[in-house]
């Protein structure tokens, strides 16, 4: 089952970062050449909240049936000292989540927002944010290989 779910988490992770670097691409472009905000921008930036919590709950189920959660009972309070646990035990979880709370306050903002560029500007800023924070903590080592 883990090696399901790690697969799955793996290749869910490209839908991720590439629905999110479209949707926040676009809104660059569209705020800088003052283009209007349309139906696409909102089903891109609602697409881009899905599959994220989506990766989200799997991310979540494989933290919990992972071998690395055991070393949380091993090494105890040196996972901090453990470059590696540290890094699948919290910095990625933790800093994950950060960006995914970041798309969905963004995508919670752009819609009260009134005009066109407000709209973009707030899905520009809130999911490149998010995007710079999902590709700081992928482990790429391990993710490319």
């Amino acid at each position: 089952m883990y090696e399901i779910i790690l697969s799955l988490h793996s290749y869910w992770a490209y839908l991720v970062l590439i629905v999110i670097t479209i949707t926040a691409v676009t809104a660059i472009v569209k705020t800088m050449g003052d283009k209007e905000y349309e139906n696409n921008d909102f089903r891109r930036g609602l697409f881009s909240l899905i599959v994220s919590h989506i990766q989200l709950l799997i991310g979540l189920v494989l933290y919990f049936v992972s071998p690395r959660f055991e070393l949380w009972s091993e090494l105890g309070g040196k996972v901090m000292s453990n470059s590696l646990a540290r890094l699948y035990l919290v910095e990625h979880p933790f800093v994950n989540i950060i960006a995914i709370a970041l798309i969905t306050i963004g995508y919670s903002k752009h819609k009260r927002k009134l005009t066109s560029k407000a709209k973009l500007k707030t899905i520009a800023v809130f999911y490149s944010l998010a995007l710079v924070l999902l590709l700081s903590r992928i482990p790429w080592g391990t993710w490319l290989s």
